[in-house]
């Protein structure tokens, strides 16, 4: 939704109608994500992507007929006409991608994307742009399957009469403050989907989910994509040096907001490290202090300094907060020293084993700053998903060979 809201808003405010285009399922390798956007216009207009082109001319296509248009614009196009029968309401549309198409978009083999096509958009798109523009958290919370089934059903018969299926394309906003904007049909349905959006939103993560009509949870007759909006993963680098420099380079291409912070207000400077979102001039646990509560797991915390005055009070503080990644820069003889000054301090040797990646980085032989920088994030993104890596922290000898 990022990608495309500035312009669904321009395209809503001067009356021109468009239809939304959402991925709300994959099967096998798939070139974008659950939640992956395409808005088309009733001129053909098109922002945004659901497969890196794979069958994004199938979609348009759909979305145009949902909106009526003719057959004069869609020969236009290159269009003979709609694959299936031209919808007037949102409904999920399955689309199976060859081998030869997925290696097109670079891919090694081929998979099935399930799109949902809305050519009535929410009412509140508005807020949905002031929310991403202030970085508040939200769901959209989707109905992209409605079907009965018959086995379930019956378990269900009382309690369902009367209750009406849900329409695929029914969406509600659920805010960080838990309030609710829409409905999907009936208050029960609601309750539960505003429960479970809300701890996916906890966790800053998308998913789908399958209920009764009423918000069974043994029931699979509605299906629910949970589109999650959070702020993006923050990246705190201590160190105004030119290895904090590259690693804020980084970060930003993958979508960390980054903060770098130093006590010299010397080398502390905006002009220094552009890509950074905000320098900061202050003592790492005074800046931590302010800030460590705002931190999460998906967060990152990377102490570049080699300065005892400075790192020792920083990962301190950071092991008081909730980051979920600490790495600290330096040799191992230095990570040596570091340990000792931490236990001078009162930190267990367990928790900075657990905590702290030290030397910083996995271990690919990175000499440059850009180098290194590589090596950081490929370990925070190890970490993140679970995978065992070649890290510093575990090897042995000198990180650096001679060549």
């Amino acid at each position: 939704m990022r990608e495309i809201i500035d312009a669904v808003v321009e395209w809503k405010k001067i009356g021109k109608r468009f239809a939304l285009a959402t991925v709300v399922g994959t099967e096998g390798s798939s070139p974008r994500d659950i939640g992956a956007t395409m808005a088309v216009s009733e001129n053909a207009e098109v922002v945004g992507s659901v497969s890196g082109g794979c069958v994004e001319g199938a979609v348009v296509t759909e979305a145009l007929a949902a909106l009526g248009a003719d057959e004069v614009l869609l020969r236009s196009l290159g269009v003979i006409g709609s694959t299936s029968t031209p919808l007037t309401c949102a409904r999920t549309l399955e689309y199976g991608y060859s081998d030869d198409e997925a290696f097109a978009v670079g891919l090694t083999c081929g998979g099935t994307l399930y799109i949902m096509v809305q050519p009535n958009p929410p009412e509140y798109l508005e807020e949905v742009a002031q929310l991403l523009k202030d970085k508040t958290p939200f769901v959209l919370a989707s109905v992209f399957a409605s079907e009965e089934e018959a086995g379930e059903s019956e378990y269900f018969a009382k309690m369902n009469k009367d209750v009406a299926m849900p329409e695929v394309g029914a969406q509600i906003l659920i805010r960080a403050n838990g309030t609710v904007h829409g409905t999907l049909g009936n208050d029960d349905l609601d309750r539960v989907v505003k429960r479970d959006g809300e701890a996916l939103l906890s966790l800053g993560r998308s998913a789908r989910r399958h209920y009764g009509r009423l918000g069974q949870s043994r029931a699979q007759e509605i299906g629910v994509l949970y589109d999650v909006y959070a702020p993006p993963a923050k990246m705190v680098i201590f160190g105004a040096v030119d290895f904090s420099a590259a690693l804020s380079r980084i970060a930003k291409v993958l979508g960390f907001e980054v903060t770098v912070c130093d006590a010299r207000p010397l080398f502390a400077t905006a002009e220094r490290f552009p890509e950074a979102d905000e320098v900061v001039v202050d003592w790492p646990d005074k800046y931590l202090a302010k800030i460590g509560s705002n931190l999460g797991p998906k967060d990152a915390l990377c102490v570049l300094t080699h300065d005892p005055k400075f790192d020792v009070p920083a990962i301190k503080s950071a092991l008081a907060t909730e980051v979920g990644y600490i790495g600290a820069m330096g040799s191992r003889r230095t990570h040596e020293e570091r340990m000792k000054r931490l236990l001078e301090v009162g930190i267990s040797e367990k928790e900075v084993n657990e905590r702290v990646n030290g030397p910083i980085g996995i271990d690919i032989g990175a000499r440059t700053p850009e180098e290194t920088a590589v090596s950081i994030v490929a370990e925070i993104i190890a970490r993140r998903e679970g995978k065992t890596v070649p890290n510093l922290q575990k090897g042995e000898g000198r990180i650096h060979l001679e060549r």
